[in-house]
């Protein structure tokens, strides 16, 4: 019999996944010399071009301030760029000047890309059970978990 307080399968397998995510995402940023910070910004602003600081403020949960502080840093190093709004002139908008798709900046979705792959080779039917399964299972914890 299983030892109850010992984790499940299934909680050792994501825990193994976010383990190898989360060391190939500090590999990448280690490589590129950049925050974590950082690097959710950068791959904010590749899914979201030309997004406006509000938006990447809210998004990384940071002060105003420290949006500017983290927008001119990656102005500084070309990574992004700002534009002016052509809708309102007092707004900036953000956008990348580094190709998210090539080296060395791929190595930020690479894990992601790589995972992707596999399970768009793997039964697409058993990964929708599995996705909808996570997401009842995600459900019914989330209230408990606060």
């Amino acid at each position: 019999m299983a030892d109850p307080r010992s984790p499940s399968p299934l909680r050792q397998a994501l825990s193994r996944y976010l383990d190898a995510r989360s060391t190939a995402l500090a590999e990448a940023r280690r490589a590129l010399s950049i925050g974590e910070g950082d690097a959710r910004a950068v791959l904010f602003i590749a899914e979201n071009p030309g997004t406006r600081p509000t938006k990447l403020r809210d998004y990384l949960g940071i002060t105003s301030a420290g949006v500017t502080a983290l927008i001119d840093r990656l102005v500084e190093r070309d990574i992004v760029r700002r534009d002016v709004d052509p809708e309102d002139r007092r707004v900036s908008r953000i956008t990348l000047t580094v190709d998210i798709s090539a080296d060395p900046w791929s190595s930020l979705t690479r894990f992601d890309d790589d995972f992707e792959g596999a399970v768009a080779a793997g039964d697409l039917e058993q990964t929708q059970l599995l996705a909808e399964f996570l997401e009842s299972l995600t459900e019914s914890t989330v209230g408990t978990t606060r």
